[in-house]
């Protein structure tokens, strides 16, 4: 399989609430053994392979209020975004759909390609995927440049195909743009 690109590793951030579980995805996607995890202050990096012949450097930024109004500081040159949700934190929902439109809102990020990681799905109270679709309003997403894949952070069910889901997506980004410069 041939490597994503010539420039070497793509760039993904990696967003959502506190709790979400981004951490937990970004460490068990790194396929480390054994690892526990503390709400995270500032930020997280590591490079990944979810494909062979594939890297991905994802940038798992905190969560927290204070913390996510330094987002922005982080979209320039992005590749990809991964949203987490905690599926089962549904008095919250609302905040976490105000934080996807206003990442969006930022001309770097219009055409990003994004995957919603419905995470916890493990637990009986997570709401669906379809729900979270339907709740964060993704019906009327532009160009619906995006995927909502179901995911269990702890046991690692639904990240590989969510992370092979957006290398797919970046490349068909890529393959067009480069289509528009020849």
């Amino acid at each position: 399989m041939k490597k994503l690109s010539a420039d070497g590793p793509k760039r993904i951030l990696m967003l959502g609430l506190d709790n979400a579980g981004k951490t937990t995805i970004l460490y068990r996607m790194k396929r480390t053994e054994d690892f526990n995890t503390v709400p995270t202050i500032g930020f997280n990096v590591e490079t990944i392979s979810p494909c062979r012949g594939i890297s991905l450097t994802v940038w798992d930024v905190g969560g927290q209020d204070h913390l996510r109004t330094l987002w922005h500081h982080y979209f320039d040159n992005v590749d990809g975004l991964v949203f987490v949700i905690d599926s089962t934190d549904r008095r919250r929902i609302h905040f976490s759909k105000a934080e996807l439109i206003g990442i969006y809102q930022h001309e770097s990020m219009k055409n990003v390609p994004l995957i919603i990681i419905a995470n916890k799905q493990d637990s009986k109270e997570a709401l669906s995927a379809e729900i979270i679709e339907e709740k964060l309003d993704l019906i009327h997403w532009p160009n619906q440049l995006y995927h909502i894949i179901p995911c269990c952070a702890l046991t690692g069910d639904g990240l590989t195909d969510a992370f092979t889901m957006l290398t797919k997506m970046i490349r068909k980004k890529d393959k067009h743009r480069r289509l528009e410069i020849t």
